[in-house]
């Protein structure tokens, strides 16, 4: 048995215990249909209590939130409903399955035992399945809970349904197992990660969803890390980005990376939208414009036409088109026009439009601002101090003095191993208008180039600095 053989084994029996808690994620007796919540039907009449402060999503908005509530007022009642048992950061995990050095799983799992004794909020395991915003209470798979104010923070939701209508339910859940996303916590980063050490010789396919997703990096930094881990386990083959635009998050510093370390290893493809997927020969069709060299006599642009192409894998990274969490569904907000959604919010605030004992943070929250770890801990903080004045009967708003806030978001990108290399993205914050907005800068090291190990340095730095702000 060789070293690779060894490890398959091992990888094996992590994913098939993984894959059997995510496919009983729902706590109520209805099945969980694939890619989407729980089926929304209401409990009981059990009251499980009432609390001042009910934030939905355990995640960085979430728990950002309810730690900062405490630090203004230990007396204040929040509880945290959250449906997993542990906490996994996506910010990061990248470099898990780039397998750097010291990278494992454990870097990204953490106890939510551990804030809860230190901030003295209270948790509450359990599927959210239905808002009654008109009652105040939420209906849950253990109870009713009521509140005076709610938070959401409930993260995303994959949209195979809206990308793919021709699949069955049967096809999106095989998909699903087969082609994880790794854009939500839970298993599908064990999932994948399996399906990299698994592979033999070939290509790696890695789809860019429409629209606003989560973390818009993501996808192209995964390339760097999945081309680091092939380069140091000497598998021959590419890592294929079927995108459909021709949008790059930090496009001129990924670019870069890509050219000056894995040369023709990554290949990124314009406007190619995937279509359909065969994994038993394991086959992605996809669309491709394609420009006929013809030019628009009214735009001067060029004329472009579909193509329809196929392209065979060893492993896919299917990361779908995102869409709220159906908890907004659930709460009834009024939310943006596009697919993804965002919830629309009372100006330049946390509260939403529709209700003002409801307020948003995170993935949801309809400003021009950034979705990353960063800014859902930043927003978390100007939410909680929000609530926290009007509790304490006193007004608040954003001060329009200290706008614009520098670097009000810091996002980081690994793109190289051995050594280590990073790129990163600044968002200054301003809210002069009717939302927050942000606007984004690359900067490049001092060598003239974008990477460079300062930056890679910073990530760890920033990593560890923010978990243990929420867990330590």
């Amino acid at each position: 048995m060789n070293r690779r053989e060894a490890i398959k084994l091992g990888a094996a029996s992590v994913v098939a215990a993984a894959a059997a808690t995510s496919m009983t994620g729902c706590n109520n007796a209805e099945a969980k249909p694939a890619g989407g919540a729980c089926a929304t039907k209401k409990v009981g009449g059990k009251v499980l209590g009432k609390h001042q402060i009910v934030v939905i999503g355990g995640g960085f908005g979430g728990l950002t939130v309810a730690s900062n509530l405490k630090k203004k007022d230990s007396n204040f009642d929040v509880l945290v409903i959250e449906k997993n048992d542990t906490f996994m950061s996506c910010p990061v995990s990248n470099t898990y399955l780039g397998k750097l050095e010291g990278m494992n799983i454990g870097k990204f799992i953490f106890d939510y035992n551990q804030p809860v004794e230190k901030y003295g909020y209270g948790m509450l395991k359990a599927e959210v399945l239905d808002i009654d915003r008109e009652a105040k209470e939420i209906h849950t798979s253990h109870g009713i809970v009521q509140y005076e104010i709610l938070v959401l923070s409930p993260g995303i939701a994959y949209d195979y349904e809206g990308q793919f209508p021709t699949w069955s339910k049967e096809k999106i859940a095989h998909v699903s197992r087969v082609a994880p996303g790794a854009l939500i916590p839970g298993s599908e980063h064990v999932a994948l990660e399996r399906n990299l050490k698994n592979m033999e010789d070939g290509n790696v396919i890695i789809t860019v969803p429409s629209g606003k997703f989560r973390c818009p990096p993501a996808p192209f930094e995964r390339a760097c890390m999945i081309a680091a881990y092939m380069k140091k386990e000497d598998i021959a083959g590419k890592v294929i980005i079927l995108n459909p635009s021709n949008a790059i998050a930090k496009g001129a510093a990924f670019k870069e990376a890509w050219s000056e370390l894995y040369g023709d290893m990554i290949e990124h493809i314009d406007f190619a939208t995937i279509t359909d997927v065969d994994s038993k020969t394991k086959t992605v069709s996809y669309t491709q414009k394609v420009s006929t060299g013809k030019k628009d006599p009214d735009t001067g642009d060029f004329i472009m036409t579909p193509v329809e192409k196929t392209q065979k894998y060893e492993v896919l990274n299917l990361i779908p088109n995102n869409k709220a969490n159906p908890v907004v569904t659930m709460a009834d907000l009024e939310v943006t026009s596009d697919s993804f959604h965002k919830v629309l919010m009372n100006g330049c605030s946390f509260q939403t439009k529709t209700d003002k004992d409801v307020y948003a943070v995170g993935d949801v929250v309809g400003h021009a601002i950034p979705p990353s770890g960063q800014t859902a801990n930043w927003a978390g903080i100007q939410c909680a101090n929000e609530i926290a004045h009007r509790l304490h009967g006193k007004p608040y708003s954003l001060p329009v003095e200290k706008t614009p806030v520098a670097a009000g978001n810091v996002c980081y990108s690994m793109v190289g191993d051995q050594p280590e290399e990073g790129i990163m993205v600044t968002h200054d914050f301003s809210w002069t208008g009717a939302v927050i907005k942000g606007a984004g800068h690359v900067p490049k090291a001092p060598d003239g180039k974008f990477r460079s190990k300062a930056t890679a340095k910073a990530l760890h730095d920033w990593y560890r600095g923010i978990m243990g702000d929420l867990f330590s």
